[in-house]
């Protein structure tokens, strides 16, 4: 499988995460608060297991360090220092607390820069926790891979802050704090673009001299010059990242830029006569008053640990990032580097597996597929079960379905969505007969079918919608459910709004009894609003009580009661990736290509929003289920 991890950034709150650990010695001290992103640069990596043996090329050096999966090799190797000592290092703590073998890691390309603040350590520490995490299926969460990271990166002579495997959480901002040893994680939502220039100012810094003379300042000022450092590490920093934050989810560039300029000025203020050797840092200042640079940016402030190391400065579009580079480039001769932080994308497209076999409902579906079966809704139109699907979809502010079908059904669908009937059956439709006629086509015009060839599962379904999809989250929804809201907002709007305020795939979720969840998937994980949305650390497919008992149990809710899936998803493109991997290496269960165990790896790479939705699931994929749906969607759905 092939893995990505980005570089980080610490765009506010610089030396918080250490300075918040002083509260465990003296409480009256100000939690840490740092504001991160990942890099659009980072690690790119194939891994696979090996029986025995750690293998980790990289194109950085050219060379493989292969050692034995032992606890004390690994342990000696990670004390040594150096970069192979952060592999060892997080492979020591892996097998101190899972049983694992070992695994063959090729860094093929590495497009981050090394040693200027952006974490390539913590990057590979990540890298390597996240390669056992997947590889043995560890069912370790994001912020699980962050601190196996963060304890093989300390296992080693390294000193890391707490923030560098921050990483571990993509390319989307976290809001990290930092309270003694306690480190709280909260996903930041991105309200607009935010188009950064990263800047190596190919100088030099002293990150030990910085730390050492900063951190004579904790745990208790005993001068001016301590206390104005704990001042500015503590209240002042908390104000501005707390500000940016707000800045951030409102879509707010300008705000933002002045917040850089005002936390620069403060660290220059109250932290640089701490240690003026290194903080003081005239290639930093000479690049935040570049003069040519001035018209086209927002603001401006270093990186990290600060000093001549790594600048970064908000600009207002791409346009303007590109001339911000192309000045520093070819008049300061700096490597610049581009990091854009996105708001979540409007979801378009709508994804339909129909090309079933529906062998549950046979022999009815050898004359008929089972989504054109007959339903009628609240105002007493009969229609096929497509329809009512692509309807919900619609009422979602959808814009375009695509309706994967088995290869030969086309005529059958395509004859219903995009051919009116002849015109003597059209005359002889009363007024509203004929404006639903017209309706169907018109709907028909925003529909694609995609045949799949072969009929390999629902995960191979949804896959064959790949190339129409593109790089666009995607809203996916079962062929055999139908829904209706119980409120004035439709199902889909429901999830759909959820993954717009949490910027990551969501999947919606109804109350399930113990005894049924056998026919579903069931996830489990952690509150983020009290009995509406759950930030999944599971899925597991159809499983039965006695597991669901013991691992699926979720806090709130009665012991015979879980949280299961209602046949609606907003998807990440990323998916794509999961599956194919599944698809090119023949990784079948029961058969076929599944979805659910590619959510859940889409789950650890990028995070997953359960919600709860406020309505109803019809399902009709049973002869009993269909009787019963036959009987209650028309008193719950709406029309069209």
């Amino acid at each position: 499988m092939k893995l990505f991890i980005p570089g980080r950034i610490c765009l506010f709150g610089e030396h918080t995460d250490w300075a918040g650990g002083y509260r465990r010695i003296n409480g009256g001290l100000e939690k840490g608060y740092t504001l991160i992103s990942g890099t659009n640069q980072g690690l790119y990596a194939e891994v696979k297991p090996h029986p025995s043996r750690l293998i980790f090329t990289t194109t950085l050096t050219g060379e493989a360090f292969d050692i034995p999966m032992n606890r004390e090799a690994l342990l000696d190797e990670a004390q040594k220092g150096g970069m192979y000592s952060y592999i060892a290092g997080v492979a020591y703590q892996v097998l101190t607390h899972y049983r694992v073998h070992g695994l063959e890691i090729n860094n093929y390309r590495t497009d981050l820069p090394v040693k200027k603040g952006l974490s390539s350590s913590a990057a590979t520490c990540v890298l390597v926790a996240r390669a056992f995490n997947r590889v043995y299926d560890l069912k370790m969460t994001i912020r699980g891979e962050m601190e196996f990271a963060y304890l093989g990166e300390i296992t080693t002579p390294s000193r890391c802050g707490r923030m560098d495997q921050g990483c571990a959480y993509g390319s989307r901002p976290i809001m990290m704090t930092f309270d003694g040893d306690r480190v709280d994680v909260a996903e930041v939502a991105v309200g607009g673009d935010f188009r950064f220039v990263i800047v190596d100012l190919c100088a030099g810094k002293d990150t030990r001299e910085i730390l050492s003379r900063l951190n004579k300042c904790f745990p208790f000022a005993e001068n001016d010059l301590q206390r104005g450092v704990q001042r500015y590490l503590g209240e002042i920093s908390a104000s501005i990242t707390k500000r940016a934050v707000a800045a951030i989810e409102k879509g707010d560039p300008e705000t933002l830029g002045k917040l850089m300029n005002e936390s620069q000025a403060a660290f220059d203020r109250f932290c640089m006569p701490a240690c003026p050797s290194q903080l003081t840092s005239p290639v930093l200042h000479k690049l935040l008053s570049y003069a040519s640079i001035q018209p086209y940016i927002l603001g401006g402030k270093g990186v990290g640990s600060q000093g001549d190391g790594t600048a970064q400065l908000l600009v207002g579009d791409e346009a303007a990032q590109d001339k911000v580079i192309g000045i520093i480039e070819s008049e300061l001769s700096m490597h610049c580097l581009k990091l854009t932080l996105s708001s979540a994308k409007k979801v378009r497209k709508a994804v339909i597996p129909a090309a079933g076999f529906g062998t549950r409902l046979f022999p009815a579906t050898k004359v008929m597929k089972k989504e054109l079966f007959p339903v009628i809704d609240r105002n007493g139109v009969a229609k096929p079960v497509i329809q009512a699907i692509v309807e919900e979809a619609l009422a979602g502010n959808i814009e375009e379905i695509c309706v994967v079908i088995q290869k030969g059904d086309r005529a059958l669908f395509e004859e219903y969505f995009h051919t009116p009937p002849p015109l003597e059956h059209f005359a002889k439709l009363s007024k509203e007969g004929q404006k639903l006629s017209d309706y169907i086509i018109d709907i028909g015009h925003r529909i694609t079918f995609i045949e799949q060839p072969t009929q390999h599962g629902f995960g191979d379904a949804v896959y064959c919608a790949r190339h129409w999809v593109g790089n666009e989250p995607f809203l996916l929804m079962l062929g055999d459910h139908l829904y209706a809201s119980e409120t004035d907002t439709p199902c889909s709007r429901q999830l759909l709004d959820v993954y717009e305020k949490y910027g990551c795939s969501a999947v919606g979720l109804k109350l399930t009894p113990a005894e049924l969840i056998r026919h579903f998937g069931t996830v489990t994980g952690t509150w983020i609003e009290p009995r509406s949305v759950i930030a999944i650390t599971e899925f597991a497919e159809k499983p039965d009580a006695v597991y669901a008992a013991e691992h699926l149990r979720i806090e709130e809710l009665p012991d015979d009661q879980f949280c299961t899936v209602f046949g609606q998803y907003v998807l990440s493109p990323r998916i794509f990736e999961f599956l194919e991997e599944h698809i090119t290496n023949d990784i079948r269960e029961k058969g076929e290509f599944q979805l659910t165990s590619c959510l859940d790896k889409l789950r650890i790479e990028e995070g997953f929003m359960g919600y709860l939705v406020q309505g109803k699931r019809f399902d009709i994929g049973l002869p009993q289920a269909y009787l019963q749906t036959l009987g209650d969607f028309g008193g719950e759905a709406g029309g069209r």
